[in-house]
């Protein structure tokens, strides 16, 4: 885990920008660090194969192949595209440590990593992530 205080994205863009690129929703999780509710995300229990993109900038997050079902109410993965694709930083909000999420290139908030789960993946890691904050583009065919 890289824990940095700051995010220091590629494409920044001033807050008037992002409310007016996001819906309040997306703007909310993405902006802000909301969390959307358990089991109603898009891409919750998705099985189609192709790559997640970060909806607020379009970058390259996860790929379909290191998603698995942890039955926790997000689209979970054990492993980002690339070790630079995300930015992880400790976050004490709401009593408790845990470790944020953001994509790296536009320092959005995607979720919450967890680690020493017992979950049976290579990574022993569980990217928790809200559906809101990825696009899926499917793999051709």
């Amino acid at each position: 885990m890289s824990d940095h205080a700051s995010v220091h994205p590629k494409l920044e863009l001033t807050d008037s920008q992002w409310r007016a690129k996001l819906t309040p929703a997306e703007y909310r999780v993405l902006r802000q660090a909301g969390t959307e509710p358990a089991f109603v995300g898009e891409y919750t229990d998705t099985k189609t194969e192709g790559v997640y993109r970060c909806r607020a900038c379009n970058a390259e997050l996860f790929r379909s192949d290191s998603k698995f079902e942890s039955h926790c109410g997000w689209p979970s993965f054990f492993t980002p595209l690339a070790g630079d694709a995300v930015i992880e930083r400790v976050d004490d909000s709401l009593g408790m440590r845990r470790v944020e999420v953001l994509c790296a290139n536009c320092g959005s908030h995607l979720g919450h990593v967890f680690s020493g789960e017992g979950y049976p993946t290579p990574t022993d890691q569980r990217y928790c992530i809200n559906s809101i904050s990825l696009v899926l583009v499917p793999k051709a065919a």
